[in-house]
């Protein structure tokens, strides 16, 4: 299991120290949540802050789009060279020409889900993907608790991910712990987002690592 720590739990008044941290604590990836106030009833943060994120890691970014008018922020974040960008498929009119923008800027695509999302809806675009995004709450804030259906939808994914293209990673974001990450696994997730089970931990290494099943 990767883990990839959501910087939105982390404390902004030490944002680079946090993000050095969990760099060094052992995350595969800096999960970096955007968030416009419109697609989502909350407002995070934009490229500069973004920047000094990527500076201070020493782990790739993952950049979670949640907002309206996708390829203007694509292109607001490429230049940072984040490893995934991801953005929400039900926002998105069209999904194929974002997938091939965001792989011609040099960086790997990837759609998001959210809970009332059937694995379903993105069976015609998995081939062009390198990972998909399931949220396992509803988008906006961090600290909330998992939605357990949603287990049932990563094994269909699965399903079509093997099918299809067995070297698109699954990812889960939402409520994701120590108590649930094995479920997790069997069902088929690759990588996790955690955010405040990390960063509210004493020790962030010892946070991520129990997410390692």
């Amino acid at each position: 299991m990767l883990v990839a720590p959501s910087v939105l739990s982390a404390d902004f008044g030490n944002l680079a120290r946090d993000v050095r941290a969990i760099c060094d604590a052992g995350c595969d990836l800096v999960h970096v949540d955007v968030m416009d106030g419109h697609f989502v009833p909350n407002l995070t943060i934009g490229p500069v802050v973004v920047s000094a994120i990527a500076k201070a890691a020493t782990k790739p970014l993952d950049i979670h789009l949640m907002v309206q008018n996708n390829t203007f922020f694509v292109d607001l974040f490429a230049p940072l060279k984040p490893e995934y960008i991801s953005f929400h498929i039900e926002e998105e009119k069209n999904p194929h020409r974002l997938i091939q923008h965001i792989r011609s800027l040099g960086i790997k695509p990837a759609i998001v889900l959210n809970p009332h999302t059937p694995a379903e809806a993105i069976e015609y675009l998995l081939g062009d993907l390198d990972m998909v995004l399931v949220m396992s709450v509803n988008p906006g804030f961090g600290g909330q608790k998992f939605i357990p259906t949603v287990v049932e939808k990563i094994k269909r994914l699965k399903a079509l991910r093997d099918r299809i293209n067995p070297e698109c990673m699954i990812e889960i974001d939402g409520g994701v712990g120590s108590s649930n990450i094995a479920v997790l696994k069997e069902a088929g997730v690759d990588i996790c987002v955690a955010g405040s089970y990390v960063f509210g931990a004493d020790d962030y290494k010892t946070a991520i690592d129990s997410l390692r099943v």
